[in-house]
């Protein structure tokens, strides 16, 4: 009988709700990407905001595609998760960096990381549900890029093309790409969410297949850096 106490009174004590507060800092890597607005979010264990291998949400689409978080916030909000919406107050460009507080409640022990990468067609830097530490301290985590899998990277720059199912790279932050590209590539065989292989380029801004330009746009994985201090 004791023994059968002190494991319920082991379970229950793991899901007593505990309030922590969280120092976050996401560090953008990359030489040449802006990220768009990002959503950090803390959430209990049954939810997410993507997963690897699977079809991306709508949601899901909308930011990779047009960098917009507001139907992730709404899915976080659901689940009475908590939120950093848009940190930085808008773009993240290269080599800069933004912190901010975020206090979880509840059973909302893990946390995901999103945000569009510009200049890509449907690119974004993601964390899933990574096991918050209890104990204080600072940890590290290294972000790479996702591809949604939504839609072919064809890396042509085409304004309006936000919106989910229409092709093209919405915009160029840093104003350094080309424009008259043919196209690198007309079909995404993978649909589902996975690794970015990263953006081709060219070295011809007025033509070739890409308008981004290869000593700029070019990456590699990791593109962000994610430092949580457990207070």
């Amino acid at each position: 009988m004791l023994k059968k106490t002190l494991c319920l009174t082991t379970l229950l004590l793991a899901n007593v709700a505990v309030a922590a507060d969280l120092e976050i800092k996401v560090t953008n890597l990359t030489y040449g990407l802006h990220f768009t607005p990002l959503l950090v979010a803390a959430h209990p264990a049954d939810s997410r905001l993507f997963q690897a291998g699977s079809t991306a949400t709508p949601a899901l689409q909308k930011m990779a595609e047009g960098g917009d978080i507001a139907e992730l916030t709404s899915i976080i909000s659901a689940v009475a998760g908590n939120s950093l919406v848009n940190p930085a107050n808008g773009l993240l460009a290269p080599g800069a960096e933004v912190s901010a507080m975020l206090t979880t409640t509840g059973s909302n022990n893990y946390l995901s990381v999103t945000a569009m990468l510009l200049p890509t067609n449907d690119g974004f830097v993601g964390l899933n549900s990574w096991p918050i530490p209890t104990e204080k301290g600072t940890y590290t985590v290294m972000l790479n890029a996702y591809d949604a899998g939504t839609e072919a990277n064809n890396e042509l720059v085409v304004e309006g093309s936000g919106a989910p199912n229409i092709p093209g790279i919405p915009a160029a932050p840093g104003g350094n790409a080309g424009s008259g590209g043919t196209g690198v590539t007309l079909e995404e065989l993978n649909t589902t969410v996975h690794i970015h292989r990263g953006s081709l380029g060219d070295d011809n801004l007025s033509g070739g297949k890409s308008d981004l330009d290869n000593r700029v746009h070019r990456w590699l994985n990791p593109v962000a850096r994610l430092t949580v201090t457990v207070k």
